[in-house]
């Protein structure tokens, strides 16, 4: 019997009977999910909900954060205490508001409580949901998480290429192509001599078990191991020159200082991230809210492609073993003809990931730059306020795309969304009788206190794990921030 997600409430469009308790089945999500609203809708408060469901269904989750509003999900507070929220509080409050933290603290915690109450949540099930999930934040690049090493599956040894070489050499592959955007160059891998040649030393190397540092490959570069490629000598293949001017490239990426954080940390190997661990539901958080745009597109490009090799390695099934979440894909779904790295497998997951029982969510505030015939695969869309008539018009065309407008008319829906409330969504689930409705998502048990720095990171995974003590101050934040509406 599949679980159900709370997400919070429903009634029909036409308010013609009162609102009930929404109950998704969680192999619903196998068939993926769009939630599009802008900002205030509450777009990363349903969000937040359809994550902290999936992990109390034991569901796997891996999250994409690129607003950094999402590693809200450490705050995961076991109970109603008031102290635990006194740390976050300073930058929520008005510079001219005269209370204390501590005052202000006791008021949010008061909120909370009668909040989740009314949706049915005490405290029970607060620690209940503490003590079965295990968030963890991966920051590449960064120190603030766990840093992510992004050329693992090219410079660390793996027993992949023993059990799965199909799966290893996609990795590898994602890897190479990585490398060569960072050089500057072709990183097609079958348009590319450099990828090719590359990826072969490297194979090499990898298959023997051995690891193909980038050091390693500077070597075989200078006096290469093999004598053909293909049918052609190496020398044919690509010439010396050419293998000296790669390898200078790769010399030169190797001594900077600034690559040497990209080396280190986590290895990246989703299929590990999604095992439970001490009987808990993991949550894999992977901020890239600090990185540049171009940055934030190399990772997410190789991270999806590894997202794909593993979920191309598991059993056929009809029930939601994992969930992938991108919160704001804006960008990295375009239409065509842009492609940047994270377009490929994005679209390939939300081809396929359903027959492995791997679902896909997306969400976005910017409507207007996405790739909706993509997002056709999709039998979830929950639809926000939109600020303009076009954001309106693209998203009913998605629905359309989808099989989604059912009875009711491209300008019924406008009219609609132009009247909907914040926290209000229409919802349509292509697996449910009701058709189109509106829902309204509960609160989320997260405490939702907005976007967390890299200094605010750090400081929250210290207070989890022990080094701080509760209810001392923040450091390094800056005060004065307007205070952010539950769930925006």
């Amino acid at each position: 019997m599949s679980a159900s997600l709370y997400l919070g409430a429903f009634r029909p469009l036409d308010n013609s009977k009162a609102s009930s308790k929404l109950s998704l089945p969680a192999h619903h999500l196998v068939t993926h999910g769009v939630v599009v609203g802008m900002t205030g809708s509450g777009k990363t408060g349903l969000v937040t909900v359809l994550v902290e469901e999936a992990l109390r269904a034991q569901v796997p989750t891996l999250v994409i954060d690129i607003k950094g509003d999402l590693t809200n999900l450490l705050l995961s507070f076991p109970s109603f205490d008031a102290a635990l929220i006194e740390p976050w509080v300073e930058t929520m409050v008005s510079p001219l508001d005269q209370r204390t933290p501590r005052q202000v603290a006791a008021q949010l915690a008061e909120a909370r409580q009668r909040g989740l109450s009314a949706w049915g949540i005490d405290a029970a099930q607060l620690a209940a949901y503490a003590s079965t999930t295990a968030v963890r934040v991966i920051t590449p690049g960064s120190s603030a998480g766990e840093q992510l090493h992004v050329l693992s599956s090219l410079e660390r040894q793996s027993d992949r290429w023993s059990r799965d070489p199909e799966s290893a050499r996609g990795a590898l592959s994602a890897a190479v192509s990585l490398l060569l955007r960072l050089l500057g160059r072709d990183p097609d891998p079958a348009r590319s001599k450099e990828h090719v040649l590359l990826s072969v030393l490297a194979e090499a190397r990898l298959s023997r078990g051995q690891g193909a540092d980038l050091g390693s490959l500077l070597a075989d570069l200078a006096s290469p191991p093999i004598t053909h490629i293909g049918a052609l000598e190496i020398d044919a293949f690509l010439p010396k020159t050419d293998r000296r001017a790669l390898a200078a490239s790769l010399n030169t990426l190797l001594a900077s200082p600034t690559f040497a954080s990209w080396r280190q940390g986590a290895t990246l190997d989703v299929e590990s991230w999604m095992r439970p661990q001490d009987g808990r539901t993991p949550a894999v958080v992977v901020s890239v809210a600090h990185l540049d745009d171009e940055e934030r597109a190399l990772v997410l490009g190789v991270l999806l492609e590894e997202v794909l090799s593993w979920v191309r390695t598991l059993s056929g099934t009809q029930r939601l073993r994992a969930l992938v979440v991108f919160d704001e894909v804006f960008g990295f779904l375009p239409p065509h003809p842009a492609n940047p790295p994270t377009k490929r497998p994005l679209v390939a997951l939300m081809k396929q990931a359903r027959a492995f029982g791997v679902g896909v969510v997306v969400a976005t505030q910017n409507p207007m730059d996405l790739d909706y015939r993509a997002l056709s695969n999709a039998g979830l869309w929950c639809v926000g306020r939109l600020q303009t008539d076009a954001d309106r018009a693209r998203v009913i065309d998605g629905l359309a795309l989808a099989g989604g407008q059912g009875a009711h008319s491209a300008q019924g829906l406008n009219n609609i969304l132009k009247r909907l409330s914040s926290r209000w969504f229409l919802m349509r689930d292509a697996h449910a009788s009701e058709g189109t409705v509106l829902m309204q998502p509960r609160w989320a048990m997260s405490f939702m206190r907005g976007p967390m720095t890299r200094v605010e990171i750090r400081d929250a995974l210290a207070r989890r794990d022990g080094g701080v003590p509760l209810g001392t101050a923040t450091p390094g934040v800056l005060p004065g921030t307007v205070p952010r509406a539950h769930g925006s």
